[in-house]
């Protein structure tokens, strides 16, 4: 039996709620060939929508892959793991992939990755030498597949921000925004979950992604989307939920995609018949007991100022930092000692900026700070 409430993975099928303008956005620009970035905090279900488009548009003529390169480290690991991608996810078979590699690889040595896990996809492995850096051969492989066969090729790219960490990232950015945007057959979406790194690559005048294609900004599922999922779910299996109390599991997770679901099922698992208020209570105290190891080993490391600023906005402050009164009350310092603990806490992915307020990148570490 199928869980009612997916988190932790993408979702796809009825666990994947609303988005339906996005995904008709989406698919728009596969089809049409519109470079695409998006840009959502942590958990919002940007890898589930990328997914669903490819579902609706992928077809003979059009070949969607999906890379996730956030394990890469340098640019040999990205170029390496999104050339393995690009072969093996627009062949059909396995001979077809490895001959396309001999002929447009040949330069390179490689070999076949496989796992006994029948569920894992296989990889093939480049070998670079010491002395050879990924050069365009890789990097210009997508247009050469999509020439020869007669096709297009979309390339979506999980965890993109993590160009930002490689040695030498503006002349790597440089290499790919060089050979991309002369592809005439091969578009690209673009995509991560530490937002103020995906904005800094994209809205900056001065990175060579600047203006590169379309960007789309994803907003919460609004509340009324979420109700409708939760309590469907909860008659699905005969079980009774009110609307009000479907709007307390979304508002206490401040609407974020991952924590509805598993807060949901958290509630589902204790109810035999009908949810109580004590039920809810129950699950939302088990999802931040299960959240707290994590959020002490992202916090470990911190300054009592940076903690601080952490706990005025987990007390509901979101702008004005700077006001003598916070300063005072959650001591914070001074005015300039405020942006920096702001500045540190975005790059440490804890804070986010949204329509310029700032708020935590974790709904539920908020009230953790809150009960600790």
């Amino acid at each position: 039996m199928n869980t009612l409430f997916t988190f932790g993975k993408t979702v796809s099928g009825d666990a994947f709620t609303d988005r339906e303008n996005e995904t008709t956005k989406l698919v728009s620009n596969f089809q049409y060939g519109v470079n695409t970035f998006i840009v959502s905090p942590r958990r919002w279900g940007k890898t589930s929508l990328v997914k669903k488009a490819k579902s609706l548009a992928e077809n003979d003529k059009l070949k969607i892959v999906y890379v996730d390169v956030q394990q890469c480290r340098t640019e040999e690991e990205f170029c390496e793991r999104y050339a393995s991608a690009v072969l093996t996810q627009t062949a059909n078979k396995m001979d077809e992939w490895l001959e396309n590699a001999k002929t447009f690889l040949s330069r390179f040595s490689f070999g076949v990755n496989t796992s006994p896990d029948p569920n894992s996809e296989m990889s093939i492995k480049i070998q670079l030498s010491s002395k050879e850096r990924p050069t365009e051969d890789l990097i210009q492989l997508p247009e050469k597949i999509a020439k020869q066969k007669g096709i297009r090729i979309v390339i979506c790219i999980d965890e993109f921000q993590q160009i930002g960490n490689f040695p030498n990232i503006v002349q790597f950015q440089t290499k790919l925004r060089s050979v991309w945007q002369h592809h005439e057959l091969t578009s690209y979406c673009l995509f991560g979950s530490r937002k103020h790194m995906m904005e800094a690559l994209f809205n900056d005048c001065s990175k060579p992604f600047y203006k590169f294609g379309d960007i789309m900004y994803l907003q919460r599922i609004p509340t009324e989307y979420w109700v409708k999922y939760i309590t469907g779910k909860f008659r699905q299996a005969e079980k009774t939920i009110t609307n009000k109390q479907a709007v307390w599991i979304v508002e206490h997770v401040d609407g974020n995609s991952s924590y509805v679901q598993q807060l949901s099922w958290y509630v589902f698992q204790r109810t035999q018949t009908k949810v109580t208020d004590n039920i809810l209570s129950e699950a939302m105290q088990e999802l931040i007991d299960q959240c707290s190891e994590l959020f002490e080993a992202k916090t470990e490391g911190l300054t009592a100022y940076q903690i601080n600023f952490l706990k005025s906005v987990s007390d509901g402050i979101h702008s004005g930092f700077s006001a003598a009164n916070v300063i005072q009350d959650y001591k914070l310092g001074s005015s300039a000692n405020v942006a920096v603990i702001k500045k540190a806490l975005l790059e440490k992915d804890l804070i986010i900026i949204e329509n310029k307020l700032v708020k935590l990148a974790d709904p539920i570490m908020g009230l953790w700070l809150q009960k600790i």
